[in-house]
């Protein structure tokens, strides 16, 4: 599995990251809301804790 990184360019200003596994590419583009409230270590504290719900109720 290789993982690349595209550069943030005027023609594309949100960063990809592009991921090969096996024979499927997978491409998926990053934005971020200029009008979140929400920090980055608030999404992931977020998700952590959505996740750990989520695998408890199992």
């Amino acid at each position: 599995m290789s993982v690349s990184y595209k550069n943030i360019t005027s023609e594309n200003p949100s960063p990809k990251i592009v991921r090969k596994i096996c024979k499927t590419t997978y491409e998926v583009s990053v934005h971020f809301s200029k009008t979140s409230r929400e920090t980055l270590s608030d999404k992931i504290t977020r998700l952590i804790e959505n996740e750990t719900k989520f695998i408890s109720n199992k």
